[in-house]
């Protein structure tokens, strides 16, 4: 097992761990799943800023992946960023995802990077929740029913995570 960044030829193993959480899940609130060229393109928007995206390797098989990108696009907001984490269904729980997570945020500091934000789809999502608190994140805000996927009124918790000191 092994976290290194992510590379191009990693998009379609990127898709195929994203996928289930948009078609079974409530963590994103996209609909349709991106392709492996979209994904592509979000893995070079993330690395033109020379922000972090890392994958878990195991076996020579990618299974887990985690980025930050800048929370907002507005300058006043290049210090602060937004995380991502997804593991491929047959290797949650595993610990991978906390192994990502803290990876990343280190990655995110050395970046230049203070605060980091997770915005967690659907505030009934304990996994998500408690994969960000283990990684010493804390629960800041919530906002209410500001989604819907599968017939569901989804709410998003906010956590962060301070990278000074």
């Amino acid at each position: 097992m092994s976290i290194r960044p992510a590379r191009m030829e990693d998009a379609a193993a990127l898709a195929a761990i994203y996928a289930p959480a948009v078609l079974h899940g409530t963590a994103s609130f996209e609909i349709e799943p991106p392709s492996a060229a979209d994904m592509a393109q979000r893995l070079m928007r993330v690395k033109s800023h020379g922000w972090p995206w890392l994958v878990h390797v195991t076996m020579g098989k990618v299974d887990g992946y985690a980025y930050v990108s800048q929370f907002r696009d507005r300058a006043a907001y290049r210090y602060c960023g937004e995380t991502s984490v997804y593991v491929a269904p047959d290797a949650q729980r595993t610990g991978i995802g906390q192994a990502l997570l803290m990876a990343v945020a280190s990655a995110a500091r050395a970046a230049g990077f203070r605060q980091l934000i997770a915005v967690i789809g659907d505030s009934g999502n304990e996994a998500s929740i408690g994969l960000h608190g283990a990684c010493g994140f804390e629960r800041v805000g919530l906002l209410r029913q500001v989604g819907e996927k599968f017939g569901r009124r989804l709410d998003l918790v906010m956590m962060q995570r301070s990278l000074e000191g």
